[in-house]
């Protein structure tokens, strides 16, 4: 079972109340439920991976699964009659079944795997299509915009000029003829970004945040755990926008001592007026 990276702070500053209503947005292996329902909370959760859901054997009365997209957290709230809110949790980071075990090619390290980074199974597009499909220019823009690759430009070129993208040893020859051998900083960044692509995971970040503000009580909490600036970079706009304020001065961290995706781990606590 994989602990989330930064879970006893968010514990801890959920500040959970007996029988108060919290909302897992992203309940990956059940980190976060887990520990808010130990402490006395109800939870629903959302995951839009079918099958971490069905990976996820626990049941409990104060806990409620449904299988959905978090962009759609106001009306998954409404429908199942759940707010207003104590709490909203969103984990932005993969769980490392998807990465290790979901055979979609999210790990740069598993080459035989195939380009695919889809979270919803129920959506047709792959990487592998997306990459197929769409010229340089806007490779390039997606690649600019999503992972702040200084030379997106140039693997946009090396990708479109590849015989064949299909499996990620493909993606890996195509960067490794832009970049020096086993740059696992740009391979991170690139990955990164096409998944964001493939399941338009800024525009889902900016609709839940906002549906989860709507939602949320006289000072409830929101907590956000990113792994990369251009989702930091969305998280402290909403604040700016809708002149919200964080609980701490300063941005929680995560571990020098774990896996180094997980060092990059970001929290924010958000609180409503």
């Amino acid at each position: 079972m994989h602990t989330p990276v930064l879970l006893q702070k968010v514990i801890e500053y959920l500040a959970i109340k007996p029988n108060g209503l919290y909302i897992d947005a992203t309940l990956g292996e059940g980190g976060y439920s887990r520990e808010i329902i130990k402490r006395g909370g109800r939870v629903l959760a959302i995951e839009i991976d079918k099958k971490q859901i069905a990976n996820f054997k626990e049941k409990n009365k104060n806990l409620k699964i449904v299988w959905g997209n978090f962009k759609d957290i106001k009306r998954i709230a409404k429908e199942n009659n759940y707010y207003p809110v104590d709490g909203v949790v969103f984990d932005l980071g993969l769980s490392m079944n998807q990465i290790k075990f979901s055979g979609r090619g999210f790990s740069y390290k598993n080459l035989n795997e195939p380009l695919d980074m889809r979270l919803d199974l129920s959506s047709d597009l792959t990487v592998a299509k997306l990459l197929s499909q769409i010229g340089v220019n806007d490779l390039y823009q997606i690649l600019a915009k999503n992972s702040e690759e200084p030379r997106s430009f140039s693997i946009a070129i090396a990708i479109k000029k590849a015989k064949r993208m299909i499996l990620v040893e493909d993606l890996i020859k195509a960067i490794n003829r832009v970049v020096k051998r086993n740059d696992e900083s740009v391979y991170r960044r690139i990955f990164q970004g096409l998944r964001m692509a493939v399941n338009n995971e800024r525009e889902s970040l900016k609709e839940g945040l906002k549906g989860a503000l709507e939602i949320l009580k006289d000072n409830g909490r929101i907590l956000t755990i990113t792994f990369h600036s251009v989702e930091d970079r969305v998280v402290k706009n909403f604040i700016k926008d809708n002149r919200l304020k964080m609980l701490t001065k300063k941005v929680l961290l995560g571990s020098r001592e774990r896996q180094i995706f997980e060092r990059s781990a970001r929290l924010r606590i958000i609180v409503s007026q």
